[in-house]
């Protein structure tokens, strides 16, 4: 009995930080974002004060343009937990589980990934999709740049935008699926800006897409 009770318990860490990895906020404890409110308050032995220097780690200079670090300062400022590294490696992570998951029309993914604006519009062209017997065969085959492009904080709400130029191989079938446009074999370079906003100091330390444009 002891021996399954150790297996569930790794299996659920794994599981837990797997999780943490899509645009969790660190806080060096090693917190899960699922967590129950009064879990995360026990969860440190000591409470974070002001006068605590966050743990800083280097980016590369090409991460973040001019232009948002000033924005980013104020994200810092507002929220010593904030890490733009572990930032931008789970703004990659939720771009590519957001794009898969419009292209296969899970839309309880696109629910705990994007605001409710971003999300119904997902939604609505998934609709649309299936109404006319269309399916996305597409493929991410590269992200070859994500930076940040700006950054800024309004009270208590941040807003940080990513500049993501990546690979896609995409084809859409019909109904019977026949091949009715592109293909597999030949990527399409795409740049798109989209924008994760967060609560800051929320209980939920996840950023959420919240709006998507043309770079």
């Amino acid at each position: 009995m002891l021996f399954y009770v150790v297996l569930l318990a790794m299996v659920a860490a794994f599981l837990a930080l797997r999780l943490y990895s899509v645009l969790g906020k660190r806080t060096g404890h090693e917190q899960t974002p699922f967590k129950p409110a009064e879990e995360r308050l026990t969860a440190s032995p000591l409470p974070r004060t002001i006068d605590v220097t966050p743990e800083h780690r280097e980016v590369a200079p090409r991460a973040i343009e001019s232009g948002a670090e000033t924005g980013l300062r104020a994200v810092v400022a507002a929220d010593s937990g904030f890490d733009v590294a572990q930032f931008l490696d789970g703004a990659k992570t939720a771009y590519r589980m957001i794009l898969e998951s419009y292209w296969k029309g899970d839309r309880e993914t696109l629910g705990w990934l994007c605001e409710d604006s971003v999300r119904a519009e997902f939604e609505s062209a998934i609709a649309e999709r299936e109404a006319s017997g269309e399916v996305l065969d597409n493929r991410l085959v590269s992200i070859e740049r994500a930076v940040i492009t700006e950054a800024q904080v309004d009270g208590k709400l941040a807003r940080i935008t990513v500049r993501f130029d990546a690979d896609v191989a995409a084809i859409t079938r019909d109904k019977d699926g026949n091949v009715i446009a592109g293909s597999l074999t030949d990527a399409v370079e795409t740049h798109e800006l989209w924008t994760f906003a967060r609560t800051l100091r929320s209980g939920d330390p996840n950023w959420k897409l919240a709006d998507t444009d043309e770079a």
